[in-house]
């Protein structure tokens, strides 16, 4: 039996551990958060954050933090989550939106990237980081024109910067300039042979329809990195064009065990996978393309045929009548909207548009067309 003295003693350690536990205040958890942060227990920190907001909910630094421990156990949306409810609360906070377009680039939305990095950039023009993050997400997009833009200044100012190099050198070859891309390519050359360099240059072949030396090119980079991004995508794109259907499906397929978002890839496997009578698996990859490039022409085109093909002209109507009026001198679209009007027996409307198809070549050859 417990004397009166030694009970109280009991009593008066439970008050303080219970005061110890109850009355911590939110400025203590964060702290210790910070401190789990730091030493690297991120399932441990989140739980403190997270502590913190049920007390604090408008603590951006708590909101902030548990974003980037989120973004750094790889739970993407979770983060941006986070890094947006904190911008509501601070909407000038240049850093949170920061670690919010990379969240987004991470987790390969890259039009929400974009729009968030382009928001930083307007507050700190010319910035390195930010710079080349748009650049990237403008590249991805198919928006050659704005990375030419935005990296221009830059490598005027950082003549030596090879990452600037490589990515306005893409930006340029993709875009048609050839002599200007090249260039900086040779630059690039001029410090060794490079993987990256030899990318570029198997591009600009490749847009110039020089499959051969294209494939060549590809080649000289996997035997140095046969891991670099895109690589393989282009390799396929190159082995399509040569007639080498197996291999440039193996090519697509290895680019997306890589990276299942890579644009080139699901949309050049689509192409193959559509003709080959595989609308299923086709319309998966179009659709994985058009995540990558919302509206894009060319996906959308191949998207209406698979309509065709599966009997569903309505749908394919729908959008093809869209891409004319887009572009009204898109002739492979006016085809294959006659087609589609002439499956819903509308004769009419299927005869205007051939009539529109013969003006168009009659003016000159078909240009324009998204395939």
């Amino acid at each position: 039996m417990f004397s009166g003295a030694r009970a109280l003693s009991g009593v008066g350690g439970l008050v303080v551990w219970v005061c110890a536990a109850w009355c911590q205040t939110p400025e203590d958890t964060l702290r210790h958060a910070v401190q789990l942060h730091q030493a690297g227990d991120l399932a441990g920190a989140i739980a403190e954050y997270r502590e913190v907001l049920k007390q604090a909910p408008e603590n951006v630094m708590a909101r902030s933090n548990l974003g980037a421990a989120l973004s750094g156990s790889g739970r993407y949306q979770e983060a941006i989550v986070e890094y947006q409810k904190a911008l509501e609360l601070q909407p000038a906070n240049l850093p949170v939106r920061m670690n919010l377009a990379l969240a987004f680039y991470k987790s390969a939305q890259i039009p929400q990237a974009a729009a968030e990095l382009e928001h930083v950039l307007a507050e700190r023009p010319r910035e390195r980081q930010p710079s080349l993050l748009l650049s990237d997400c403008y590249l991805r997009l198919g928006a050659n024109a704005k990375a030419i833009e935005l990296l221009t200044p830059l490598q005027q100012q950082a003549p030596d910067d090879k990452a600037i190099d490589y990515m306005l050198g893409t930006a340029l070859l993709r875009d048609g300039q050839r002599t200007q891309g090249e260039l900086l390519v040779d630059r690039i050359l001029r410090d060794g042979d490079s993987a990256e360099a030899h990318l570029l240059l198997g591009e600009s072949k490749l847009f110039a329809n020089d499959f051969d030396g294209a494939l060549e090119e590809f080649r000289k980079a996997l035997a140095i990195n046969p891991q670099l991004p895109s690589l393989n995508g282009y390799y396929g794109t190159a082995l399509a064009n040569a007639g080498d259907t197996a291999g440039a499906k193996a090519a697509f397929r290895k680019e997306l065990a890589a990276d299942p978002n890579d644009y080139t890839a699901n949309f050049q496997l689509g192409k193959m996978l559509a003709q080959e009578g595989g609308y299923a698996d086709a319309r998966r990859s179009f659709e994985q393309a058009l995540v990558q490039r919302p509206d894009d022409r060319a996906v959308r085109y191949e998207l209406a045929l698979l309509d065709l093909d599966e009997g569903l002209p309505a749908r394919a109507c729908a959008e093809l009548e869209k891409l004319v009026r887009e572009n009204p001198r898109d002739v492979n679209a006016h085809i294959s909207l006659a087609a589609a009007y002439y499956r819903l027996k509308r004769k009419q409307d299927g005869n205007r548009q051939r009539a529109i198809v013969l003006q168009l070549n009659a003016e000159k050859p078909a240009s324009g067309g998204v395939r």
